[in-house]
């Protein structure tokens, strides 16, 4: 793995772990100055893998988003995708039944 590219997909999870293994040992405290440092360093080597691994997949998902919305037909107004010419249409294309004046009384009296 080099600084600041992670290309394998399991180096992400990998670095990870590594840099928790590192932060674990540098809070113990029990490094000499020179190991401290050492751990210290590449923990920002991996950190910043990590910042780039999650840097351009947070490009690939922008990309990929945009070209979702903008592969997205518009609907036609007059039948809705896929739609069986021949099939009844919805209730609202029906036009309504003229209401009935009645005597005032209802079907269910």
């Amino acid at each position: 793995m080099t600084e600041n590219k992670i290309d394998d997909p399991n180096a992400f999870e990998q670095a990870m772990k590594e840099l928790e293994r590192l932060v674990d040992r540098l809070e113990q405290g029990d490094l000499s100055l020179e190991e401290s440092l050492t751990a210290f360093e590449r923990g920002i080597s991996l950190t910043r893998s990590c910042q780039h691994a999650l840097d351009a997949a947070e490009q690939r998902v922008r990309i990929l988003t945009e070209r979702s919305e903008s592969a997205v037909p518009e609907p036609v107004a007059d039948a809705p995708t896929g739609a069986d010419p021949s099939a009844p249409k919805p209730a609202a294309d029906i036009p309504s039944q003229p209401k009935r004046r009645g005597g005032g009384r209802s079907a269910d009296a």
